[in-house]
């Protein structure tokens, strides 16, 4: 059975709760806040600069350090891929990246998650049989685990005229 709660304590708990969170809001002046946030987003810029010259290379050692081992991709045609799929098909040649021109890059981040997205022009196939040109919203998910940044999550979505 829950326990009716008199609203004279329910207004003692919002007070509490709000002056906890406006405690964790104010722990930094706001200038260092936004130093800060902004360091880790270049931060997080230049290892997403890093893992696309990995896939375009490629370079799978270095790709298996950026992406953790529960990582998924979802393709701009909606199908899902693991970390071992995905570079499975990147190491085999399956999976060739000609160009992945991406655009500036927005970032979001928290003391223990980023998030990077920008229009890129993805064109996969090989030297001889290069696909189209793709148009794409990519997004990457990041997460800091075991004190260093990897990617967790990845979704490409195309961009049709």
């Amino acid at each position: 059975m829950v326990e009716a709660i008199p609203e004279q304590r329910l207004g003692l708990r919002r007070r509490v709760s709000e002056s906890c969170i406006q405690e964790c809001i104010v722990e930094a002046p706001p200038s260092q806040h936004a130093a800060t946030t902004s360091i880790l987003a270049e931060r997080i810029r230049d290892l997403e600069a890093a893992r696309i010259e990995a896939l375009v290379t490629p370079d799978v050692e270095r790709l298996r350090q950026i992406h953790c081992a529960d990582y998924q991709l979802i393709t701009p045609s909606g199908r899902a891929f693991s970390r071992e799929e995905y570079l499975g098909l990147i190491e085999s040649g399956h999976l060739r990246y000609l160009r992945w021109e991406a655009g500036p890059m927005q970032v979001r981040t928290s003391a223990t998650m980023a998030i990077v997205r920008y229009r890129v022009t993805l064109q996969l196939g090989s030297a001889d049989a290069p696909g189209r040109p793709l148009p794409c919203w990519h997004t990457d998910s990041y997460e800091m685990r075991d004190g260093i940044w990897q990617a967790v999550w990845s979704q490409a979505t195309e961009v049709r005229p």
